[in-house]
């Protein structure tokens, strides 16, 4: 179910649409290949709580994602990625799911983050990649 299934405060589909926006732009500002997503970008946008699961399975921490995009700097690894069928779903009051499909050369993955708002506006929580086999 999506984003557009469940209602927003008011319902309102067209702030659901501009959440969705809202939040994939968010999502670039943290990705380390992402040549928008800088050491600054990363603190306001990630909760002080975050971890994720990457593509290998591992869990990480904050702090080393945040390590790993202060290391590449402003050399980002971007060239030839493409992300397609983004779509959020609402899991109650204040949090939301947003997944997509990341096309990069050599394999793609299925993407989900953890979105919570805060005073500080929305945060990411929690973010998994999982490859798909081809």
């Amino acid at each position: 179910m999506t984003m557009r299934d469940q209602p927003l405060e008011g319902d309102d589909e067209a702030a659901a649409a501009l959440l969705l926006t809202e939040l994939c732009r968010r999502e670039d500002l943290y990705h380390a290949a992402s040549p928008n997503a800088t050491p600054a970008a990363f603190e306001q946008v990630v909760a002080p709580e975050f971890w994720e699961i990457g593509a290998s399975g591992r869990p990480y921490t904050r702090a080393f994602c945040l390590k790993v995009l202060s290391e590449r700097g402003s050399a980002p690894a971007r060239a030839g990625w493409q992300v397609r069928d983004a779509r959020l779903q609402r899991l109650g009051p204040g949090h939301c799911l947003l997944v997509y499909t990341l096309d990069q050369p050599g394999r793609t993955t299925l993407r989900s983050t953890l979105w919570k708002h805060s005073a500080q506006g929305w945060l990411a929580v929690f973010h998994q990649g999982t490859v798909v086999q081809p």
